[in-house]
């Protein structure tokens, strides 16, 4: 099913899906970006159209929705515990095809890994439906056609945001209800981004090599990288976090227990009892992100865990490439492979 709504029109339809849906959407807001007088877009609730970003790519992904950047997962005292109340009102969340993919990722992790499931997210995620919003053209630093995550089925609704009208196609009846009087029936399907700019070659391996994990390659990174892990917060599949318990200032003996999140870039993330830690080197930080990626992910679930966004590539301070990375590690294979015969 297809329709063609006036901007107004789609407003009317926003206001009666936020009766009953929270509504995400990438957002503008000013002067909050890196830079002085810059701006970031992330999401956050809306209610029309117009504050909707559709022109740009998000700085942050959608996945603060289904994995909060602090989680309360309970309070506790001295005898009991309890845990927090929460919204049972379902989502809306308008993404790309990219993003969807990523949940696709964080879904096996935090779902399937291990045989065990997160009941914290489990509870969150099963609230969302997914709004696709179609990509007219591919931005900067993309490379999702790479990675094979440039395409997807898996949305209750898809977008295409124009300047006169919006186009939509409705594939879950319970959204087409909402639209029964609103808007002129057409056949409108999204077309999905073909070719970036971009391309990266994602090594096929069965089996990493030994050499590679101590290759020259991973030490530029120990001077480049600042480990400020804002790959890793902007990016749609990290899913790393850490626990804490904080204790009230009144009484140390109640508190609550939170997540937060946390990355492998970041110091402190592999310390252990004892004042141990690995992975000190900022090189050795990158190797393992590049390596659960393109990798390590793909062995245990079949298929990669980056999906090409290309955020971590857009908001690198210190302007490290991932993608670029990724086509060095499989040159470097290349070149082992040829000194090897």
């Amino acid at each position: 099913m297809g329709k063609s709504l006036s901007h107004n029109e789609f407003n009317v339809l926003l206001g009666a899906l936020a009766k009953d849906y929270n509504i995400y959407a990438p957002a503008r807001f000013e002067k909050q970006g890196r830079f002085s007088d810059t701006d970031i877009i992330r999401y956050r609730q809306v209610s029309q159209v117009e504050e909707i970003v559709w022109q740009a790519k998000s700085t942050y992904s959608p996945k603060e929705v289904v994995m909060p950047v602090t989680q309360t997962l309970f309070y506790f005292t001295q005898t009991e515990y309890r845990e927090p109340e929460t919204d049972t009102r379902p989502c809306l969340v308008f993404l790309r095809a990219c993003d969807i993919n990523g949940f696709a990722s964080l879904d096996k992790i935090y779902l399937e890994n291990g045989g065990t499931e997160d009941i914290y997210y489990k509870r969150l995620r099963e609230k969302v439906k997914f709004i696709l919003i179609e990509c007219h053209t591919s931005f900067d630093n993309c490379f999702c056609v790479s990675m094979g995550a440039n395409t997807t089925d898996n949305y209750s609704m898809a977008v295409r945001f124009g300047e006169e009208n919006i186009q939509l196609e409705l594939k879950d009846e319970q959204l087409a209800g909402y639209l029964d009087n609103i808007g002129q029936g057409n056949d409108f399907k999204p077309q999905f981004i073909q070719e970036n700019k971009i391309k990266v070659n994602v090594p096929s391996v069965a089996e990493m090599p030994d050499w590679i994990y101590n290759d020259q390659m991973w030490k530029q990174y120990d001077h480049r990288c600042i480990a400020c892990g804002r790959c890793n917060t902007t990016c749609v599949t990290c899913s790393c976090y850490t626990a804490l318990d904080v204790l009230y200032d009144d009484n140390c003996q109640v508190g609550e227990r939170r997540r937060v999140w946390a990355s492998c870039h970041i110091d402190g993330f592999t310390d252990m009892a004892g004042g141990h830690g690995f992975r000190k080197e900022n090189g050795a930080r990158m190797r393992f992100k590049v390596f659960h990626k393109i990798y390590d992910f793909n062995k245990r679930f079949g298929k990669h865990m980056c999906v090409g966004c290309g955020r971590c590539d857009d908001n690198c301070p210190e302007y490290i490439s991932y993608s670029n990375c990724i086509n060095i590690l499989n040159d470097r294979l290349k070149e082992g492979e040829k000194a090897s015969v």
